[in-house]
């Protein structure tokens, strides 16, 4: 992948926007570490066993506040490993590439930190490196997808200022998982199959909802089947091979799901080893503190009393520990009390929903049938291409979306959407930016056309590489209502999120 491919100005003004924000991030996440007192927040907080070395406090001063609420958890998987039940419920690839980057690149620094401090730097660095990636990743993948330069860079920016901004920066688990998913969905797009399903397959190592990507390679067939039968139908394709192209298709199909199923699976399998196994080769003596915190806690140890999901037909622990630790069900999330939160949730919704509608409401013919036969959109008679976000590519990622929306909505702790989305999707930055394009007019006066260039591919000259955002700051009184309120939300939130997660305050 050529995502450090510098000659495209675009990219480069990524990259260094991307490396502005998350240096910015950092230095504000430290000052309101400082000067806002944590909350005791019921939370995860297991006790510390290393023993304290030189610079830990140091550390924890400029960078404690991106280790709260589920960042306790996997620092602690990337420690000590899956000790309790509930820890199940976070996969273990990023745990993983935490303790390799501190055992491997953080090594000369173990004599300064303790173990846990260089987990919590390895995992602030990784971050920032795959938050920034991300961003490249999501503009090749716009790209290619709105077949438009200017709409992919301008939702690339705005994922750098992306709502879900202290995930990306704290030890959680979305900035890997939305490299990996943009960039094998950039991939599949460009159908390397091989690269794609390992990047996915990796995404699904990360978090669960990588397994909704299985969708993106069923509608990738079935496009490149429906494109083979037309050929054949007009006579310049033979009966032979249609049926190889058939094959094939399902043996992509077949292998792309396997792969990306099988992380979910292991570590299924791992879970019914290590809680429920008789082999106690997975199994560890556990520190007396640990022991007391599971006493206190009630949380179940491996190698104590079996679960009950043990001996239930399908195994899954990661389904039993969302329910019972987390209570996450089909409409649980509904009382009165859970308000706050669906008001938290309120402009992501709102965004995924204005995006569906609006992308449906344009061709309704097309998305009946599935994406998977283009009408022309507006002018009949017109052969071109459409750009940007009413492209044909973009009705899988908005049917994506949708269901994401849903099930979260539904299923989830709704004040969760901000980040599952804006890790997941990259309709919520596409329509943003085609919102942002159509409703200001100075995106589109000559000057600005001429810093943006065209949609299609083209050679930049430096002057290029503009970045939009800040003007648009610049001259806020003049901007429209709706840039006020896309700009507003994503700024607003970027910040409110980085006062209040880094301080144990409700901002999970």
């Amino acid at each position: 992948m050529k995502l450090l491919e510098m000659q495209d100005p675009f990219l480069l003004e990524v990259f260094r926007f991307a490396l502005r924000t998350r240096c910015l991030t950092l230095l504000l996440q430290a000052l309101f570490n400082l000067l806002v007192p944590d909350h005791a927040a019921d939370a995860f907080r297991p006790p510390r066993l290393s023993a304290s070395k030189p610079g830990d406090q140091l550390l924890e001063l400029l960078l404690g506040g991106l280790a709260r609420w589920d960042a306790e958890h996997f620092l602690f998987i990337a420690e000590h490993g899956y000790l309790y039940e509930h820890n199940l419920a976070f996969f273990p690839v990023y745990p993983l590439c935490v303790r390799v980057a501190a055992d491997l690149v953080l090594w000369p620094l173990q004599g300064l930190l303790c173990l846990r401090s260089c987990l919590m730097f390895s995992a602030v660095l990784l971050n920032a490196a795959f938050s920034t990636l991300a961003a490249a990743a999501l503009y090749h993948l716009g790209c290619v997808v709105l077949q438009c330069r200017r709409t992919a860079f301008i939702a690339s920016l705005l994922y750098c200022l992306t709502p879900a901004n202290v995930f990306m920066a704290a030890g959680y688990s979305e900035s890997l998982f939305a490299f990996f998913a943009f960039s094998g969905l950039w991939q599949l797009e460009k159908r390397w199959h091989v690269t794609s399903y390992c990047l996915l397959s990796l995404a699904t190592g990360v978090r669960a909802n990588g397994l909704i990507n299985i969708g993106f390679l069923l509608h990738s067939q079935c496009r490149r089947l429906l494109c083979g039968l037309q050929s054949y139908l007009t006579s310049s394709a033979r009966l032979p091979q249609l049926v190889g192209l058939f094959i094939s298709s399902t043996a992509s199909v077949i292998l792309g799901t396997l792969a990306l199923s099988l992380p979910f699976a292991l570590f299924q399998y791992y879970a019914y080893l290590t809680f429920c196994g008789a082999d106690t080769s997975l199994k560890r003596d556990i520190p007396a503190p640990f022991l007391d915190l599971a006493l206190d806690k009630g949380y179940r140890v491996a190698g104590g009393e079996l679960p009950s999901w043990c001996s239930q037909k399908y195994p899954i622990a990661y389904t039993y520990v969302q329910d019972v630790y987390w209570n996450v069900g089909f409409l649980r999330y509904f009382s009165l009390l859970q308000i706050p939160n669906f008001l938290l949730a309120l402009p992501v919704v709102t965004l995924i929903s204005w995006a569906t509608w609006t992308y449906v409401a344009a061709d309704p013919w097309f998305c009946l049938k599935l994406g998977l036969q283009r009408q022309k959109l507006f002018d009949k008679t017109s052969v071109k291409t459409v750009t940007g976000f009413h492209n044909a590519r973009v009705f899988v990622y908005v049917i994506h979306a949708s269901a994401l929306l849903a099930f979260g909505l539904l299923c989830m702790h709704v004040q969760v959407l901000t980040r599952f989305l804006g890790s997941s999707s990259p309709v919520l930055y596409w329509f943003s930016a085609h919102l942002l394009q159509d409703s200001e007019p100075a995106l589109w006066s000559r000057k600005a056309v001429a810093s943006f260039g065209t949609c299609q591919p083209a050679q930049f000259g430096k002057r290029n590489s503009v970045n939009p955002l800040p003007n648009l700051l610049l001259r806020w009184r003049t901007c429209t209502p709706v840039t006020k309120c896309i700009l507003g939300y994503f700024l607003s939130y970027w910040l409110l999120g980085l006062i209040l997660h880094c301080n144990f305050l409700p901002w999970t």
